[in-house]
């Protein structure tokens, strides 16, 4: 049966793997591989007389058998074996993808999480060709870090999509392939043990992984197996201070400042002004993300073949997926109260650049001083708070498919039935404590907070802490005292997801007599599927602003632990927030409802008695969408003389129902939206083999990309923060249409030895791009607390309205965030270069050098086009009007820029250099990407407290290694490092190099552990 690599009819014919199935990373540390120990040992392919064996032994065999794998496919893809996956310092497929030309990834809290493809996250994740859905309200599939790689045994990056190929990818179909089990010459079977060390949570947590194989034959035919499992604890911290000074602007004592009309006096409003405009300092934010992950994987096939025309198979994958959030901030709010009487005692020069061709300008911006109390001015700030962050994501995905392939002569038939689930839980219970300064008053109009003096120093990082040296300074004693602190705020979550899809499919394939001579086959296909999104905010939220509302945290002494204080381990500062109570976050997550009572009894001891209310489902925060798509394909497989390929197209037929809810005062009535489209996507890919060792490929491709449920939903989601943007869905989103382009050469100069140059363009319309209506700010940026909100935006009935209102209470309009399909059409273009080579065929005059080998490839890409903008936001066109010398907003002009891509980095490249020699196993890996644009930031902090534009992510590089040793046959030990340098994460506001707003300080983390093969 003529299997070819794409989509699901991605298996090799009769092609068998020798100790291959002990799958993903359980594979690491087996010697059960047969790793090589010489050149002779290193041998790929067997005879074709061996029924084309492939005997896996090592690193340099795996980089072997998935070129060979890339060259013979007709269409342009990428893979890599278990072996490859087992023997990197990867613990999650995010990170082994890393290795792809054209792949770069995001991390939360060092963890792999995101993957973009040729500059897109719009991509998809399949499981043996059938597609999964995520945990969330998106639609790119399975989260990578729910994905053990212990249960996979290869991973195909399809680039260019052949007709066959399921639609719906931007940038490249990812699929995970398991072993299956018919192809296992050999029982095998293995069990790894290990510990991770997470160096800035100092814990070590458990991986255990698993695997078995065999196959048998019986009377009844051939019957095989194939089970892999596996349980892993990790847990993963980074540190994420933010400094906002996008709000800190200090006009010039000189300039003359008006303001709707209003002539503001410089010299008595502002004293700190100097003879130059300057930002000073607005907010301080010390974060501390924590994730503490329990993952359990299986997977599992069954093959039976009765005879040699037909197999019957069965595969199951099952997560269930625990990710625990024990975060914490530490916030010094309420600074932008005394922003004009602290006089910063050093600046820095800050070149903002140019967006979109207009020069910017530079100003000064605090670098180094304090921020003190200035009580005869306002009475409570700045003031200090601490926030837990608990919650979670408890997710169970399951997915199973069930086929026939049946050969009748020269036509081949394929059944298959398949469905995949993701239902997830967000159970939270967060809370915020306000410092009470003993050593300064309490607020005269009866607020539950008051001031507390600061230190900041911006100049080796974002550091910042209290001011001891201050008179209003309090102890250490006096900050972790209960008494010192008071209730703020309580969230209590349990948001409800559900996704699955259900789908059917039938694939014909005819190579028999009858075609003509450059036809090898010709194929059509058939598939329908059901996919449907359920999503249900359930929540209950308590906002306190006035001290007789908000209790002691004597009365809730029991619950209140001292927070994380080795905020200094991620680069040694000294300067910090390391003394300060929270809600224990464990007892929060364990015991939500016993902690509730004992907040809800602390409520009733101060004479405001609120209440919080139990949880309820939001009317507004539902939707329920049911997406049916009718699919067919028609492909032909072409070969003559050097040239070889496919030609079809792919029809496409989507109807979409969705269901919400519409709230007119008490009335709620229940809202259904239907639409749908049809695409034809035509497919093209050619292969030239110019010499034996020289291939050109090009090809041709249409595809869609499906906008994420959550962007066509209208149900909304209220946050607490006043100054938080709220999101709104656009059920008018038209899907984006994709047409790609692409051109590569590859020379394979040697056995396991590759040059590539590849070059693609992809043509995209209707481009999903975020749209922001910023909500009114008057000039003391306090902003309107009663609906409909006529000046912009959307009014939170449940935001604290905190520094935004000089009104207490729950309740402000708020900037409001939607998605739009940008209305001109964007490029992106790009090379990638690829290069590998070893030396083991240098055996004789190298020695033991000869183990030693090299991966590497790069990638430019570049994106133009697009009309829809970004716009400053009000303080951030503030800031950039004083550059210029315009002080009055009347004539103030704001800034704009081309949206562009997120996550999107022009350059990136990884060098990999290994040994494998004598049973040592080691390697090293060095990635390294470019600037990129996101909304990625810490605390929460939206596209208004940015100037208006997504933060910038400087460049970065990360060292991986690992190193492994065969004691014995059957028994191996090894270590693996990820991110041994412990680079840390620089964000920059408007632009590259610009203000620096954020830091991010991940985990450095070592992989211990032995496996033993049977």
């Amino acid at each position: 049966m003529g299997y070819r690599n794409s989509g699901a009819w991605a298996s090799s014919r009769k092609s068998r793997i020798v100790a291959g199935l002990l799958t993903g990373s359980a594979i690491a540390f087996a010697p059960g591989a047969a790793w090589a120990q010489d050149a002779d040992e290193d041998a790929t392919v067997a005879s074709d007389g061996e029924e084309n064996q492939i005997v896996v032994t090592g690193i340099r065999s795996a980089l072997r058998s998935a070129l060979n794998e890339e060259r013979n496919a007709d269409s342009l893809i990428e893979v890599i074996q278990a072996e490859d996956i087992g023997k990197l310092p990867d613990q999650n497929l995010a990170e082994v993808l890393e290795n792809i030309p054209g792949v770069q990834i995001t991390r939360t809290a060092g963890v792999g999480t995101g993957v973009q493809i040729r500059g897109t996250n719009d991509n998809r994740t399949e499981i043996n060709g059938v597609g999964t859905v995520a945990s969330g309200r998106g639609r790119g599939g399975i989260n990578f870090e729910d994905v053990n790689a212990a249960i996979i045994a290869s991973v195909e990056v399809i680039k260019a999509p052949e007709a066959s190929t399921i639609e719906g990818s931007v940038g490249g179909t990812i699929n995970l392939r398991t072993i299956r089990p018919l192809d296992i010459v050999d029982r095998v079977a293995s069990i790894r043990v290990q510990g991770e060390y997470s160096e800035l949570s100092d814990s070590v947590t458990p991986r255990i992984a698993a695997s078995f194989g065999d196959n048998w034959s019986t009377g009844a035919g051939e019957f095989g197996i194939v089970l892999a499992g596996s349980f892993t604890k990790q847990e993963a911290t980074s540190f994420r201070p933010r400094v906002d000074r996008d709000g800190g602007l200090v006009e010039n004592r000189n300039a003359q400042v008006i303001r709707n009309g209003n002539v503001e006096n410089q010299v008595t409003r502002r004293p700190a002004a100097q003879d130059f405009d300057f930002l000073g300092i607005q907010f301080l934010n010390q974060e501390l993300e924590n994730f503490e992950y329990e993952t359990i994987n299986f997977a599992g096939s069954v093959e039976w073949a009765p005879s040699d025309n037909l197999k019957l198979y069965f595969d199951a994958f099952y997560n269930d997926q625990e990710r625990r959030q024990d975060s914490s901030r530490v916030q010094g709010s309420g600074v932008s109260a005394v922003l004009n009487y602290n006089v910063p005692e050093s600046f820095e020069t800050v070149d903002f650049g140019t967006l979109d061709g207009v020069q910017l300008g530079s100003i000064q911006a605090a670098l180094t001083g304090t921020i003190q109390p200035f009580l005869a001015i306002d009475d409570d700030d700045p003031n200090l708070r601490f926030s837990s962050d608990t919650g979670a994501r408890l997710t169970e995905s399951q997915l199973y498919r069930a086929g026939v392939e049946w050969e009748l002569g020269g036509m081949s038939v394929r059944l298959e039935g398949s469905t995949t689930k993701a239902d997830t839980v967000n159970p939270e219970l967060s809370t915020t404590l306000n410092f009470i300064n003993p050593n300064t008053p309490l607020d005269a109009g009866g607020g539950n907070d008051n001031a507390v003096p600061f230190r900041y120093d911006l100049r080796d990082g974002l550091a910042f802490g209290i001011d001891s040296s201050s008179p209003f300074a309090p102890t250490v004693q006096q900050l972790l005292d209960p008494a010192n602190v008071v209730l703020d705020a309580i969230n209590v979550g349990a948001d409800e997801t559900k996704n699955s899809e259900d789908a059917i499919r039938l694939d014909l394939s005819y190579e028999g007599s009858g075609l003509p001579s450059f036809l090898t086959s010709l194929d059509a296909g058939w598939r329908y599927n059901v996919r449907k999104s359920e999503f249900q905010e359930i929540g209950s939220n308590l906002g306190l602003s006035s001290l007789r509302d908000s209790p002691r945290g004597t009365a809730f002494a029991e619950l209140l632990v001292p927070g994380p204080n080795n905020y200094g381990d991620g680069d040694g500062r000294e300067l910090f927030f390391g003394d300060f109570l929270v809600v224990d976050p464990n007892r929060a997550f364990n015991d939500q409802a016993g902690t509730l009572a004992i907040l809800q009894a602390a409520l009733q001891t101060v004479p405001g008695m609120r209440t919080i209310a139990g949880l309820t489902p939001s009317a507004l925060g539902f939707y329920d969408i049911e997406e049916k798509t009718l699919a067919a394909y028609g492909q032909a497989h072409f070969e003559f003389g050097p040239v070889r390929g496919n030609v079809g197209v792919r029809f496409v037929d989507t109807q979409i129902t969705s269901i919400g809810n519409a709230v007119s005062g008490n009335a709620i009535e229940q809202t259904t939206t239907k639409g749908g489209y049809t695409q034809w996507l035509p497919r093209v890919n050619l292969a030239a083999n110019l010499t034996d060792d020289l291939i050109l490929r090009a090809s041709y491709t249409e595809d869609i990309n499906r906008p994420d449920f959550n962007t066509l939903s209208t149900s909304i989601v209220f946050g607490t923060s006043s100054q938080a943007s709220v999101g709104i869905g656009n059920p008018n989103l038209a899907p984006e249409t994709v047409q790609s382009y692409d051109v590569s050469l590859d020379w394979y100069f040697a056995p396991s030895a590759l040059i590539s140059v590849a070059f693609f363009h992809k043509d995209r319309t209707n481009l999903f791009v975020a749209q922001l209506e910023e909500a009114f700010r008057d000039g003391n940026g306090f902003g309107d607390i009663v609906p409909p909100c006529e000046g912009g935006g959307i009014f939170n009935p449940v935001a604290d309205r905190n520094i935004s209102s000089d009104i207490p209470g729950n309740g402000i309009c708020v900037d409001l965030l939607t998605t739009i399909n940008d209305p001109a059409s964007t490029t992106q273009t790009g090379v990638e270069v690829a290069f590998q080579y070893d030396l083991s065929r240098y055996e004789d005059a190298l020695g033991f050098a000869s183990g030693f080998g090299i991966l590497a490839n790069y990638t430019y890409q570049d994106f133009g086009g697009g009309q829809a903008t970004n716009t400053s936001a009000s303080r951030g066109t503030d800031v950039f009007n004083a550059i210029n010398g315009i002080y009055n907003d009347a004539n103030f002009v704001p800034v704009t820029a081309v949206q562009g891509l997120l996550d999107f980095s022009q350059h990136s490249y990884n060098v990999t250099l290994f040994y494998e020699k004598y049973g040592l196993s080691a390697r090293a890996r060095y990635t390294w990407r470019d600037a990129f644009r996101t909304l990625d930031t810490a605390g929460g902090a939206s596209l208004n407290s940015t100037f208006g534009f997504p933060v910038v992510t400087e460049s970065r590089g990360q060292l991986n290694a690992s190193v492994s040793y065969d004691v014995t046959d059957w028994f191996n030990i090894g270590v693996e490092g990820v991110n041994l340098t412990k680079s840390d994460i620089t964000q920059s506001c408007v632009n590259e190099g610009a203000l620096f707003c954020f830091q991010g300080l991940p985990d450095r983390r070592l992989v211990f552990g032995a496996s033993v093969s049977f």
